[in-house]
């Protein structure tokens, strides 16, 4: 389950490993990749139950989830509400928990709202993420609903067992918001590894071996 404006690309050296051995399936969230692109915006709750629609199409009962950053939110969402959707749940860059956003955020975002008011082409040019301004109005809406909302009220409804894996150079999703998964989850452990947010991507033969360790060790 691939993060944000990615695709199952990203897990290309997980699929190639693990499909020797196992049933590997890989999506395109909707909206992304080769994915039909939304038609209105989505949340995180929308995409966990486009989520399970597409795992009953496919005939996919309850498997073991490798998530990734925005992945691992509708993983959360949907193992939160449908207890039987997975078996081990692995959230690598795991996205999902608020932490102090700070004063200078505040200010921010009353700024983007208030020159919103009078200018609002401008103000969707010039605030928010560089992400945030590369996305379609409908899209842009959808991220909204998505980074905005705190999922470790979820996490602590997830009873399967989780393995967080964390990137130590990651600034995206840092220890400190795993660490809050790890406290929120029932059944929880944490490995670090080398690499940023995408230390599955440049440490793919580390990452492997620790997910098939979890998985099947």
């Amino acid at each position: 389950m691939h993060g944000y404006l990615s695709s199952k690309e990203a897990f290309t050296a997980q699929i190639r490993y693990f499909s020797k051995f196992y049933r590997v399936t890989a999506l395109d969230f909707v909206g992304f990749g080769k994915s039909a692109p939304l038609k209105e915006p989505f949340s995180v709750s929308d995409y966990a139950t486009w989520t399970q629609e597409v795992m009953t199409l496919l005939g996919v009962s309850k498997p073991n989830i490798v998530a990734h950053s925005f992945g691992c939110r509708v993983a959360v969402k949907l193992a939160s509400e449908n207890p039987s959707a997975f078996d081990k749940i692995l959230l690598t860059g795991p996205a999902g928990i608020i932490t102090n956003r700070g004063f200078s955020y505040r200010c921010k975002v009353k700024l983007y709202r208030f020159v919103k008011r009078f200018a609002p082409n401008f103000a969707e040019k010039k605030f928010g993420s560089a992400e945030y301004r590369s996305l379609s109005p409908i899209m842009k809406e959808s991220y909204k609903k998505i980074v905005n909302e705190d999922l470790r009220e979820c996490a602590k409804r997830v009873k399967n067992p989780v393995l967080l894996v964390v990137g130590k150079s990651d600034t995206t999703t840092p220890l400190a918001q795993a660490e809050i998964y790890l406290r929120a989850f029932e059944n929880a452990s944490l490995k670090q590894m080398d690499g940023d947010h995408f230390a599955f991507v440049q440490n793919p033969v580390a990452f492997n071996l620790i997910t098939e360790e979890f998985f099947y060790g």
